[in-house]
């Protein structure tokens, strides 16, 4: 860890915290998905609003990627962050005063700029404390917070009053309390000059990860497809065939994102490239028997199938990740983490945005998702033959 600047937090505890306010992030923006059915009842808008809707959050995110994603390793870790929350705070009054569709699309792109901003400090302030366990929490923290937030709202839905409310009242305080720790924390990088030019939206690779980086760059792209496919259409599918609850509905995200976690945890000392193969190979089975369990109704099948996405996310993801960090230097890290998470943002929201307009003017649901279910696999049978003529590639 950098001595660039002293706090009353130890390293272990300043990880546990960084890897806290990942899963916060990402938790507030998937804690919108379990309510867009209240919100539509209630506003009157088509599912192409809620595609919108979604589509406006990724663009933020990677708007923000691509314009703060690198400043953090010219001020430091900590002003990132503690601007980040406080603006991710603000999107979740947003949502919390919320009366209609454009302070709704007003909270997405708040959010996203906030999430884009705070992504790539995080990453890079967790690998700066340690390496090993700072590429594990980067695996594991964004399925962990996507889950937890559609699981949480969920439940507060289904149990507490003040549906449209309670969930971001609720993220408000911890978000303050992690803010609290941030101010805590000591810095782990040493400042440098040239913030104000970091600030020029570029896509820089230091000459090490270039080759590399096309090898992981399908399989980033396939793994998010896939998340956005069982966030996006995942609870749809359970209440439109299989009629459920809207708590099972939230479990969609939840099974998906804790099945990654166990496998990330369970192949952290596995070569990376066969943790990439594992989770290519769990993820074609995955959106094979998904894809059957859907056309057979099956709510039991359709729950494997997302099991074995959460491998393949968890694997390609965690696998990634341990073939380009090693190769990076210090200063590099928030530059290509945030360049590694554009590349899962358009893949979580180009092909998500697309399945929803087929939603409401093509096929309908049922097509939409054996067109997305193929569309998925192609994706990763391409990511696998990549893999494959890549035998030769040093293991991170």
């Amino acid at each position: 860890m950098s001595n660039a600047g002293h706090g009353r937090l130890s390293p272990g505890v300043s990880l546990v915290l960084l890897a806290s306010i990942l899963v916060s992030f990402l938790a507030s923006s998937s804690a919108p998905t379990p309510l867009y059915g209240i919100y539509q009842q209630r506003w009157h808008f088509s599912p192409v609003t809620t595609t919108v809707v979604f589509a406006v959050y990724a663009v933020a995110v990677l708007a923000s990627l691509l314009t703060f994603g690198k400043l953090s390793d010219h001020v430091g870790r900590r002003p990132v962050l503690l601007v980040a929350i406080a603006v991710q705070m603000a999107s979740l009054v947003i949502f919390v005063l919320a009366n209609g569709v454009p302070m709704l699309l007003a909270a997405r792109v708040v959010q996203g700029l906030a999430t884009g901003a705070a992504t790539g400090a995080i990453g890079a302030g967790m690998l700066d404390i340690n390496r090993a366990r700072g590429t594990l929490a980067n695996s594991i923290a964004p399925g962990i917070g996507t889950g937890g937030g559609a699981l949480l709202s969920a439940l507060l839905i289904q149990f507490l009053p003040a549906p449209t409310r309670l969930v971001y009242v609720v993220l408000l305080v911890v978000l303050l309390i992690q803010g609290i720790g941030i101010v805590l924390m000591p810095e782990t990088v040493t400042p440098t000059t040239g913030a104000l030019r970091s600030l020029r939206p570029e896509i820089k690779l230091p000459r090490a990860v270039r080759a590399p980086i096309l090898v992981v760059l399908p399989v980033v792209f396939s793994v998010w497809a896939l998340a956005g496919f069982f966030g996006a259409l995942g609870p749809a599918l359970v209440r439109a065939f299989m009629e459920t609850s809207i708590i099972v509905a939230g479990l969609v995200l939840f099974v998906f994102a804790v099945v990654g976690s166990i496998a990330v945890l369970l192949m952290r000392n596995t070569p990376a490239r066969t943790v990439m193969l594992i989770g290519i190979g769990a993820l074609i089975l995955g959106m094979i028997v998904t894809l059957v369990s859907v056309m057979a109704g099956s709510l039991m099948g359709f729950f494997v199938g997302l099991a074995l996405g959460g491998v393949g996310f968890g694997g390609g993801f965690q696998g990634s990740l341990k073939t380009i960090m090693p190769l990076i230097e210090a200063h590099e890290r928030a530059s290509v983490l945030s360049l590694l998470y554009i590349i899962s943002y358009v893949g979580l929201g180009l092909p998500t945005v697309i399945a929803g307009f087929l939603v409401v003017y093509a096929g309908g649901l049922p097509r939409t998702v054996d067109e997305y279910s193929v569309a998925v696999i192609l994706l990763a049978v391409v990511a696998l033959l990549g893999l494959r003529r890549a035998t030769r590639m040093s293991p991170g």
